[in-house]
């Protein structure tokens, strides 16, 4: 990684204001968004830059310099409109009108190569009609915590927004939760979507159905075009949206991610993860882990998750019935725990060796599997990678040799649970033919990373940051979880 202050620039040349912006959103009208600028910094240097991402775009990595990064993202020369989008949401429960986008805007919109409408949103560009008295800036901290979230999510599977550039911009801010003054950064998201549910309930809040229609009309028409043909296609939306919610949240669960602010703004209508604050990964498996230490009463504990979004996707419901029939989409948010238990089965198979098993031999080795986390608090991704290290073909002879090289699990009778999940495991194992091992032992290893992105590893990183401007670690942990070792 090139670190780079940028010198006089000539935007013809940069290949990120030759892409081919559309204004799908833009045509829209003003009603959803107000047009804003962006703050000017002092700085800009990139500390992140996305290649991964540029071929999507059509873009060689080894032609785009640092600096066109700089003058695109950090100086935002040669784009407007720039749209701060308009929404409200409800917030831990308690509905909020004074939201919209209060610290970042939508830069532009992209087809990539697949084909697809990308979005390219900013967070840390300063003051908007929204930012309800805030600076509209974000910490580096927090800038290097979000490119860490989206990469490791990603590379688990995950559906999520990723940062496509960071450039640190040298304003020192002030924040009460940690010391001040504090690092400042720019970020650049790329996501499906900058449409969200509360983007919505806003236009219900001011009763304006036409508008809804005419909102609902375009994220069908650019998000699921397969169903724009089709004569019910409202209610056709709102199912496929009720399915990849619910397999969304199972992918964080079986990840042991803890999003921790699930407020409807932060809920996407393409059915995708993004906005990563005070996010974290369990440490150990406990239903009522908190990521975020203003959540009091643990309304979006890592357990909650299912069930809050299926809240947010019943109160969708009230925006959108001016438009679909209530009892449809009732019929069709039903679906969503079968959505969610599916999902949630197969991913944590796959996290257990196996691509599939019979219906009782899943439920059994889940069940026991979950409760054996639950009793020995032994770190929950630390039991799988283990799981992935000394997984060998001798634990098809007796069940005593499941794990026995490990030492991070029981000795054969001092857990119940865990010589009944020795047994299972053993029996199914024996289900399958002698030369599956490798395979099982294939899967163990693609879904049982080493490296996790617990909050130690993270402030790791941060103070090697903080204290002697190293980003050597950053880079390879981001290294690490992009190769998955």
């Amino acid at each position: 990684m090139t670190l780079a202050e940028t010198p006089n620039y000539k935007n013809s040349s940069n290949p990120f204001l030759s892409l081919n912006y559309e204004s799908a959103l833009e045509s829209l009208g003003d009603d959803y968004y107000d047009e804003v600028g962006a703050e000017e910094f002092p700085q800009h240097l990139l500390r992140w830059r996305n290649d991964a991402l540029l071929p999507r775009l059509g873009l060689d990595p080894q032609v785009v310099k640092d600096e066109d990064f700089i003058i695109a993202f950090g100086k935002f020369q040669g784009r407007k409109p720039l749209l701060a989008l308009r929404y409200h949401g409800y917030q831990f429960g308690e509905y909020n009108r004074q939201l919209g986008d209060g610290r970042g805007f939508l830069y532009g919109q992209v087809r990539a190569n697949d084909g697809e409408l990308y979005d390219f949103g900013t967070k840390g560009t300063g003051r908007t009609p929204y930012s309800r008295g805030g600076d509209g800036m974000l910490t580096l901290k927090g800038g290097v915590r979000e490119v860490l979230a989206a990469e490791a999510l990603h590379h688990l599977g995950v559906r999520t927004s990723r940062c496509l550039s960071m450039i640190e911009t040298g304003l020192p801010l002030w924040r009460g939760d940690e010391p001040s003054p504090t690092r400042s950064s720019v970020m650049i998201r790329m996501s499906s979507s900058h449409i969200r549910f509360g983007t919505f309930e806003r236009l219900h809040y001011f009763q304006r159905p036409d508008l809804t229609k005419k909102l609902l009309d375009h994220v069908i028409e650019q998000y699921y075009q397969h169903l724009s043909s089709e004569e019910d296609k409202y209610v056709l939306f709102y199912a496929e949206l009720v399915k990849r919610v619910a397999e969304l949240v199972a992918q964080w669960m079986a990840a042991g991610f803890c999003h921790a602010v699930l407020n409807t703004d932060n809920m996407s209508i393409t059915g995708e993860s993004f906005d990563y604050g005070p996010y974290a990964f369990i440490p150990t498996y406990n239903p009522s882990f908190i990521a975020a230490y203003f959540d009091y009463y643990g309304r979006y504990c890592y357990g909650n998750q299912p069930s809050i979004c299926h809240l947010n996707l019943q109160m969708l419901q009230e925006p959108l019935k001016a438009i679909i029939d209530k009892g449809e989409m009732e019929a069709a948010l039903e679906r969503f725990d079968e959505y969610y238990e599916a999902e949630y089965s197969s991913l944590m198979l796959k996290k257990l060796g196996f691509e599939d098993l019979p219906y009782p031999e899943t439920v059994g080795l889940l069940n026991l599997t979950i409760e054996f986390l639950k009793e020995s608090q032994v770190g929950y991704h630390q039991f799988f990678y283990e799981m992935a290290r000394t997984f060998s073909s001798k634990w098809r002879d007796e069940p005593g040799f499941v794990m026995n090289s490990s030492d991070i699990v029981p000795v054969p009778g001092a857990s119940i649970i865990f010589d009944n999940w020795c047994i299972l495991y053993h029996k199914i194992l024996n289900d399958f033919d002698c030369d599956c091992t490798d395979v099982i032992a294939q899967t163990l290893a693609v879904h049982n990373p080493k490296t996790v992105l617990l909050r130690p590893v993270i402030e790791s990183i941060w103070e090697s940051i903080a204290q002697e401007d190293n980003w050597q670690p950053f880079y390879e942990l981001i290294q690490a979880i992009q190769s998955r070792k």
